[in-house]
């Protein structure tokens, strides 16, 4: 039988209550645990904030500033020097995919050396998995930073930065996908007397392609802002053009340089995203497009 919320009286809750006295209220133990934490993360917090000055007058003055150069921000200036921002922000690209493409192609042979099912040496493949922590273990900026004191300015430190991270992380991620396949495609090309090599070639790539594809195509849209940061430090690029007009203090001209950065992740955001559903997604994506297409031609 059903009971309606507006059917309910004030007896019938009376009698759920007694019922189930559990499902109204929590024990006194529970709500004093409950209360414990809540005050504790309250009172970890606002020390936080005070210890690191957010209730100082340094912060609050800090925004008055800060509402100064949101003022010199507009209208965005420099349109001179369009030519030189886009080489730099096609250098920034070329940083990007470049160190996005050599991580994931190294990453593949790692992600199936560090993955259990796949590689049976456990002491090996620990320390695959344990190397590519290491890899990833330290931020773009701490190996863009080794780079540049070792090789010197330009894109060449920006570029094997974002490749010695993508493939720590690519390599775990690849690993992990590995691992999450479905068994029964192997076992059957095992039983029908396959080898090592088909049961990678028809039984795993099948199954974790579409999931490497997606993961490399995100880390290079993650990579694109990484290069624009990495350009601050010596790396070139767009970064080198917003840090060198944020240092002469001309915010009119970063302000054009930001918006460029914006348009430009979105356009690889929304390609990326078409690249990853046509190849996860197959026929099927591309059918479903061109009745879109055929629809918004015959309205």
């Amino acid at each position: 039988m059903s009971v309606r919320l507006e059917n309910l009286t004030a007896d019938d809750v009376r009698v759920e209550r007694e019922r189930f006295p559990r499902v109204f209220s929590a024990t006194p133990r529970e709500l004093a645990l409950r209360w414990l934490v809540w005050g504790s993360t309250a009172l970890i917090l606002l020390y936080g904030l005070y210890h690191f000055g957010f209730f100082s007058q340094r912060f609050i003055h800090g925004f008055t500033k800060l509402s100064v150069m949101a003022g010199q921000l507009f209208p965005p200036a420099g349109w001179q020097y369009m030519p030189q921002f886009l080489h730099s922000m096609a250098e920034t690209l070329a940083m990007a995919f470049l160190g996005t493409l050599i991580g994931a192609t190294f990453a593949i042979p790692l992600g199936f050396l560090a993955s259990k099912n796949m590689f049976p040496v456990r002491v090996l493949q620990f320390g695959f998995r344990r190397f590519s922590d290491v890899l990833r273990s330290a931020d773009y900026l701490i190996w863009a930073l080794i780079f540049v004191r070792a090789i010197g300015l330009g894109p060449l430190p920006g570029i094997m930065a974002i490749a010695i991270v993508d493939t720590g992380t690519l390599t775990k991620l690849y690993s992990e996908a590995i691992e999450n396949i479905d068994r029964r495609q192997i076992e059957g090309i095992r039983a029908s007397g396959g080898n090592w090599y088909q049961v990678v070639r028809f039984g795993v790539l099948p199954q974790v392609l579409p999931v490497m594809l997606s993961n490399a195509l995100y880390m290079f849209e993650s990579n694109t802002r990484a290069a624009t940061i990495l350009g601050i430090v010596g790396a070139g690029g767009i970064g080198f053009e917003l840090s060198d007009a944020l240092r002469a203090f001309e915010f009119d001209r970063a302000c054009l340089i930001i918006i460029m950065i914006i348009i430009v992740v979105y356009f690889i955001d929304f390609f990326s995203k078409r690249i990853r559903e046509r190849f996860i997604r197959g026929d099927s994506f591309q059918q479903g497009a061109e009745e879109s297409v055929s629809l918004r031609v015959g309205s």
